[in-house]
């Protein structure tokens, strides 16, 4: 019995320095820094012309992965088709709906030799084709 007032005072402290460190009092001058507002960038400012604001011209994902296709087709033209898939892989991750993307990298893939993979790639692509020319040229990978 010796035991229970120390084990009584211990929790007592427990107790106190767990509600002392929930308490949101702070000492004087330690507040924290206030934190600024991040400019906002997506919003345009009013025309000062007095003519409506014309939008910003925002550039096709095509004229950003266009580039990538040119030099993945060169790569797979000269055999390097390790090469050639880097590239197409990044073009697919500025626009991974392209059926575009798709359709060179199933025709790298059958130019490497693996036809599986060619097939695989062009029946995803055939998910994102418009045209039926694009979609003919994927089907022809899937046969």
């Amino acid at each position: 019995m010796a035991l229970l007032p120390y084990v009584a005072r211990t929790a007592a402290l427990c107790l106190a320095l767990s509600v002392a460190g929930c308490s949101i009092y702070s000492v004087p001058g330690t507040e924290p820094v206030p934190v600024e507002k991040a400019p906002d960038y997506t919003s345009v400012p009013p025309a000062t012309t007095g003519q409506p604001a014309s939008r910003p011209v925002q550039p096709s994902a095509s004229a950003a992965y266009q580039p990538l296709l040119d030099k993945a087709r060169v790569a797979s033209d000269r055999g390097d088709y390790e090469q050639a898939l880097a590239l197409l892989e990044r073009a697919q991750r500025i626009d991974p709906d392209s059926a575009d993307i798709y359709l060179a990298m199933a025709g790298t893939h059958q130019a490497k030799g693996d036809v599986a993979q060619a097939s695989a790639t062009a029946e995803r692509g055939l998910l994102y084709c418009s045209g039926s020319a694009q979609c003919s040229a994927l089907r022809a990978y899937t046969r």
